[in-house]
């Protein structure tokens, strides 16, 4: 499988930029005293730096088993949250996902991706041939392993269709501002005004796009 380089390139920028972005969402929410998703906006901030260093080989920072590690955690997290949600009708914290199960989606991607990232050293100098863009590129689905091959499939259809949520959530009237109500997008939690909702929302489409692409290329 492969890709362009340059589009691969594109991708983990904007994957860098919007790590950047909500790490500093984190800040700000801290210092304004204004609630965002944390639990979210602190995954996208290990996302864009894990996706980044899978679309270019050169941004690498850790390994793919540590990497897993990580996301299976996350999965793990956002799993409880969906769990609870489906159990609780009473509404959840501000500071926390209001709608988990996509990003338990997101989770489970990102930990087979990584299942299946290529850490042999003949992998790993093939990438280095290739150039900076060959993270993905190089990688590689065995006979055993095309078993599954249906799940990036699956995976990338769901993410598309939560792309489409997204932006019709983002491109649809705002409610009215009740008092002490969130503005901005529409269903995105009640109680205090959050921080900047629609940059929110614009991160979690370039995060599912950027996803979805990736996953197409295992097909």
């Amino acid at each position: 499988m492969g890709g362009p380089g340059w589009l691969s390139g594109c991708f983990a920028a904007v994957m860098l930029t919007v790590a950047v972005y909500c790490a500093g969402r984190l800040l700000a929410a801290r210092w304004r005293r204004r609630p965002t998703e944390l639990d979210t906006d602190g995954a996208h901030v290990v996302m864009g730096v894990a996706m980044a260093g899978m679309l270019v080989s050169g941004l690498r920072i850790l390994p793919a088993g540590m990497w897993t590690g990580v996301f299976a955690a996350g999965a793990a997290w956002f799993g409880w949250l969906t769990l609870k949600a489906r159990r609780a009708a009473t509404a959840t914290s501000p500071w926390r996902c209001l709608h988990a199960a996509p990003h338990l989606v997101e989770c489970v991607a990102m930990v087979y991706m990584f299942l299946l990232l290529p850490t042999s050293a003949s992998a790993s100098a093939a990438a280095a041939v290739k150039g900076a863009a060959a993270g993905m590129n190089a990688m590689t689905i065995s006979p055993n392993e095309s078993r599954l091959s249906f799940l990036p499939l699956l995976l990338a259809l769901f993410l598309l269709g939560y792309v489409v949520w997204l932006g019709d959530r983002l491109t649809g009237p705002a409610p009215a501002p009740a008092s002490g109500a969130c503005s901005g997008v529409a269903g995105y939690g009640q109680g205090p005004q959050k921080l900047a909702p629609r940059c929110a929302v614009l991160c979690k489409i370039a995060m599912g796009i950027t996803m979805g692409y990736m996953l197409v290329l295992m097909l």
